[in-house]
C-alpha cells in the first residue's frame, strides 16, 4: 500500500475530448488514502481464499492466466468485497475497494493528460491491445506481472491496462450531481461502511458497479485515466477484471 496525500484534481474529460459518461468535468477534493501499489495478485488472493468465509466462498484459483505475480481476474464485485472484508477482520483496519474518484486521483498522480505520462499510449508503457499490432507494437493477449511497467508519480503500477479494476461506486451514466469529494457515490453502501464497519454487507447492492483502468483486451482509448466502464456485481468469467485495494475510512 502507498499512502497518497490529499488534494484537488479535475475528474473526467472535457466534452470535446472524452465520452459523454466522463462529463461534466468537475473539481474534486480527495482526503489522504492508502492505495495498493498494484492490483491484487494471484498469490495474495490464494492466501485470502483460505481464510474463514464471511459472506461467500472464494475460489483460490479463479484466474484464467496463471502466475503468482499476475493480477487475479475472473472475480465478481462481490468476491472483491469479500476479499476486503476478510482482510479487514484479520488486520483490524478498514480495507475496501477505492471509490471512483479516489481511483482516478490515484491514476492521474497530478496529471491532466489522457495517461499519466502524456498524450499517447505504447506497449512500452502498458499492457493493452494496440490498434495496429505488430512486432514493434505487440498485443500480448494475456495479463502480465504487476510490476512489468514503470509506475506513476505516486508509485502505482498498472493504472493503465492489464486488468479492469472494480471500484466501490454504483454506476452513473454521467457526473451530473456527482460528489465533490472522494466519497462513494452510493448512499446505501456508504452507510453500510460507516455503521457496519468491518461486517459483511448483507443487503445485495443495487445496479452495476464501476470499473476503471482498461485491460490487456482494451484499446488505448479505454485505458485513459478518465475512461469508465461498468458490469453487474455478480458478473463473472471475465479474464480481464481484477481489483486494487484501498485502506482507510470511507469519506
Amino acid at each position: 500500500m502507498i499512502t497518497l496525500p490529499g488534494g484537488q484534481f479535475w475528474m473526467g474529460s472535457k466534452a470535446e475530448t472524452g465520452y459523454r459518461e466522463e462529463s461534466p468535468r468537475h473539481r474534486v477534493q480527495i482526503a489522504p488514502v492508502a492505495i495498493g501499489k498494484y492490483p491484487v495478485t494471484q498469490a495474495q488472493w490464494r492466501i485470502m481464499a483460505q481464510w474463514d468465509k464471511v459472506g461467500r466462498e472464494l475460489n483460490p484459483e479463479p484466474a484464467h492466466f496463471r502466475g503468482d505475480d499476475h493480477p487475479v481476474e475472473n472475480i465478481t464485485w462481490l468476491d472483491a468485497v469479500e476479499f476486503c472484508v476478510r482482510l479487514s477482520l484479520k488486520t483490524g483496519k478498514l480495507y475496501r475497494l477505492p471509490t471512483e474518484a479516489e481511483w482516478e486521483y490515484a491514476c492521474r498522480a497530478g496529471t491532466e493528460t489522457p495517461f499519466f505520462w502524456g498524450e499517447h499510449l505504447s506497449p512500452d508503457h502498458a499492457n493493452y491491445r494496440p490498434v495496429a499490432a505488430d512486432e514493434q507494437n505487440p498485443w500480448r493477449e494475456r495479463t502480465t506481472p504487476v510490476t512489468s511497467f514503470a509506475p506513476n508519480a505516486f508509485g502505482l503500477h498498472d493504472c493503465h491496462g492489464n486488468v479492469w479494476e472494480w471500484c466501490s461506486d454504483q454506476w452513473h451514466s454521467s457526473y451530473q450531481a456527482a460528489p465533490q469529494t472522494g466519497r462513494i457515490w452510493d448512499e446505501q453502501l456508504r452507510q453500510s461502511y460507516s455503521t457496519l464497519r468491518l461486517k459483511w454487507l448483507h443487503t445485495p447492492p443495487q445496479g452495476d458497479r464501476v470499473l476503471r483502468g482498461g485491460s490487456w483486451y482494451s484499446n488505448a482509448t479505454l485505458c485513459r485515466s478518465a475512461a469508465r466502464y461498468h458490469f453487474h456485481p455478480y458478473n463473472q468469467y471475465t479474464d480481464f477484471i481484477g481489483m486494487r485495494l484501498a485502506c482507510g475510512d470511507m469519506a
